[in-house]
């Protein structure tokens, strides 16, 4: 008789689902900026910073400013630092990756569905805007030497700075897929330059109704809105945009945000 005929050896290969690769990939990235989080802390916190040392403590000393400005400054800094980092995290790296590097390619070719690239995209940019953010607590302490601070208006607070990251990541997203590498840069000044200065950082929005024209051009940037909800977490005795007002305009902005991107994201991919 001879020797065993047939025999079929199966080799079984693992398989990794979507949750595995898309968890795998996040872990990557937050490696990457662990690794390099001075670079990561310097690009982040340094405007901010300088603005909140110059206007909240240098023009405050010298008189320029009304007594209180700082407490006002504050929450608006807070916003600005979400929304900025969030949009600086996705805006340029999409751009190079999907024109000139191709690394995108990489990750398109992982075991989970397009939209989850793009997802973890975001889910990665809002990590480190609330990172960023987070970490001017101790800085505007450090400079101020106080902050405005209600335990009470914490869960508030939470809320916008999830929004705000969340927004910013939603920018960059759109930003990213639509603009070509050869114009991010002009894109990214003439987009970030208004962020900044109607974006009511500076100031609570109710103050401006002295300028009417401004106060709707104001109203048209949904970064006040995460300004507005900040105070309203932190100094709730200045005036500001009722916190249902700006809940709603904000998952508003981040609902066409998101679908924009999304579909800015399928059609590069495809590309």
């Amino acid at each position: 008789m001879s020797a065993a005929a047939g025999i079929v050896v199966g080799v079984s290969t693992p398989r990794v689902s979507q949750g595995q690769a898309f968890r795998a990939v996040l872990r990557r990235d937050l490696f990457v900026t662990w690794s390099e989080l001075p670079v990561f802390l310097a690009q982040v916190i340094l405007q901010p910073l300088f603005l909140l040392f110059v206007f909240g403590k240098v023009l405050a000393s010298l008189g320029y400013t009304q007594n209180g400005y700082a407490d006002l400054l504050f929450p608006g800094l807070l916003a600005l630092t979400a929304v900025i980092t969030g949009m600086q995290t996705l805006a340029f790296p999409l751009v190079v990756e999907f024109g000139w590097t191709k690394e995108i390619e990489d990750r398109l070719l992982a075991p989970m569905s397009t939209a989850l690239v793009a997802g973890e995209k975001v889910l990665f940019a809002t990590m480190r805007a609330v990172t960023a953010t987070t970490i001017m607590i101790p800085v505007g302490i450090l400079v101020l030497g106080s902050i405005p601070w209600r335990w009470s208006g914490v869960p508030l607070l939470v809320l916008g700075l999830v929004l705000g990251s969340l927004l910013g990541a939603g920018l960059g997203l759109v930003m990213g897929t639509l603009v070509v590498p050869q114009r991010i840069n002009i894109v990214f000044s003439l987009v970030f330059t208004p962020l900044l200065f109607t974006g009511c950082s500076q100031y609570p929005w109710p103050s401006l109704s002295k300028l009417p024209w401004f106060q709707v051009v104001t109203a048209c940037n949904p970064m006040t809105y995460v300004s507005e909800a900040m105070r309203a977490a932190l100094v709730p005795s200045v005036p500001h945009i009722a916190v249902w007002v700006c809940i709603v305009v904000l998952i508003g902005s981040l609902s066409a945000l998101m679908w924009i991107g999304v579909r800015g994201f399928y059609r590069r991919a495809i590309d």
